[in-house]
């Protein structure tokens, strides 16, 4: 019944939202706000590039034209002149597939390698239909031995998404070894993850494994779905120094685990709390709903589930008294507006297709 009435809804809203026009896009670095809550501007600035970077991960699987050595897609792949291409992937076209891809960051850009989420085309199906019996979540190495740095605390009690889950199982093959010989490469590099929802999920659980093998990882994600029980919360929260983030001030860029979300956005209110599901924390919340936010409407959250930021709403019953977890033509809107507008690989603006584009 879940898988039913969310993939019917979410039908039915399909056509009127593809007509939608994509609004001018060029988000706002202002003087940076008194609030300490507010993030900084080199974090704003950060964060708006990772949403680019992420939105290039469209062009590998679906209907993307691809990305092809060194760096060159139709995408926004021309803002990144110092990027090298070493791989792209897609394991299929099921719900627990993966697409993405690795490029190296080389100077005078930051120094990272990158590892690129794309989300999925159809997410309100891969939240029903792949929700109803979660799985044990055990960390790396498990059972399968491994060359974890020390030994990993273990995950008691927790259960995970089965399909998000699988998911990272199905591709952890094709990016841990481009990356391992990536960190051998350029070994002062740092390993930068992002992923915008399905692809959020699996950058998490990425981001446990290669935090584990000593990789020491940097996770941004855009619309993040919950991936797991309280128990699993805890333990990324724990993971990831996550668990005090009142001290907000101490965060700013140096917060190893960012996950952004947008008002109005459902996905990461779901799947519901009534499934077991809850969020971890590293909470950014953009508290404009349309393009292109400032550095203002950018907020660092308190805990999991900050009652200013995604889940106040929620809390209040939403707007009209939609909840915000119901509000599935958001999935075109609010989920893909991210900075800019997410998950088509062609230029948003007019200006890329004559070279006359950019940002101001």
């Amino acid at each position: 019944m879940r898988r039913n009435w969310i993939a019917n809804l979410g039908a039915c809203l399909f056509i009127a939202a593809a007509r939608a026009s994509t609004p001018a896009q060029i988000p706002l670095v202002q003087q940076h706000a008194t609030t300490n809550r507010t993030v900084s501007p080199a974090l704003f600035a950060d964060l708006e590039e990772l949403s680019r970077i992420v939105d290039i991960a469209y062009c590998v699987g679906g209907f993307g034209l691809g990305i092809e050595k060194p760096f060159q897609c139709p995408s926004r792949c021309g803002d990144f002149e110092s990027f090298e291409l070493v791989t792209t992937w897609n394991t299929g076209p099921l719900l627990s597939d993966s697409c993405g891809f690795i490029a190296i960051s080389h100077p005078p850009a930051a120094p990272r390698i990158i590892v690129a989420f794309r989300g999925t085309y159809s997410m309100t199906n891969t939240i029903a239909d792949l929700s109803t019996v979660p799985q044990e979540y055990v960390p790396y190495p498990g059972n399968e031995g491994g060359d974890s740095v020390h030994e990993e605390p273990k995950c008691t009690n927790c259960t995970v998404h089965t399909g998000f889950y699988t998911s990272w199982r199905h591709t952890r093959d094709e990016i841990l070894p481009h990356v391992l010989l990536a960190l051998d490469k350029y070994p002062g590099y740092n390993v930068t993850l992002v992923g915008h929802s399905l692809g959020g999920a699996v950058a998490t659980f990425a981001g446990l494994e290669m935090l584990a093998r000593g990789m020491n990882p940097t996770i941004t994600t855009f619309g993040e779905p919950r991936i797991g029980n309280q128990a699993l919360a805890d333990y990324i929260d724990v993971r990831f120094g996550l668990s005090n983030n009142s001290t907000i001030t101490a965060l700013q860029n140096d917060q190893q685990f960012r996950r952004v979300t947008h008002v109005d956005d459902p996905v990461p209110l779901l799947p519901l709390e009534e499934w077991g599901y809850v969020p971890h924390g590293g909470e950014i919340f953009i508290s404009k709903p349309d393009l292109p936010p400032s550095i203002g409407d950018v907020h660092h959250c308190t805990g999991s589930e900050d009652p200013d930021c995604l889940t106040g709403p929620e809390l209040e019953g939403g707007f009209w008294g939609v909840p915000t977890r119901f509000k599935l033509w958001q999935l075109f809107f609010a989920h893909r507006d991210y900075f800019w507008r997410l998950g088509l690989c062609v230029p948003l603006d007019i200006g890329y297709w004559t070279g006359h584009g950019g940002r101001e």
